[in-house]
């Protein structure tokens, strides 16, 4: 037996997956030969069955599916960019007032303010951070 590859890519694995299916090798082969070459923790049995059968229902893609709902983070350009407008606009204003004009949480515009923007306040003022 070979010593596994110890740096590897999901995608790489369900290539693999995607390979051995084509030339219609059975799901529980498949996961002996990935287990022997990727270790043990590559993939799991149930998910090379979930993936012989997206492959067999006709899916090509080996990347994950965009999911629904809420997106993980509000820091983005966008709220960056509308948080340090405001600040310029009146620097007197407070994180709460932010948010709310936002409808952004309060932590989202913290972290804005404070990190990625880098403002502290001094005298009830947002100055940058030097």
């Amino acid at each position: 037996m070979a010593t596994p590859i110890k740096e590897w890519s999901k995608l790489e694995v369900r290539a693999v997956v995607r390979f051995l299916f084509s030339k219609e090798t059975k799901p529980s082969k498949i996961h002996k030969q990935i287990a022997e070459t990727y270790g043990e923790g590559a993939m799991s049995r149930s998910r090379v069955y979930q993936w012989c059968t997206w492959f067999g229902e006709g899916r090509t893609s080996l990347g994950d599916e965009p999911k629904s709902g809420r997106p993980k983070t509000s820091t983005n350009e966008e709220n960056t960019t509308r948080v340090d407008e405001l600040i310029r606009c009146d620097r007197r204003m407070k994180i709460r007032e932010i948010a709310l004009k936002l409808e952004i949480p309060k932590s989202t515009v913290h972290e804005i303010v404070h990190d990625t923007l880098g403002y502290r306040k001094v005298s009830a003022r947002w100055v940058p951070n030097m």
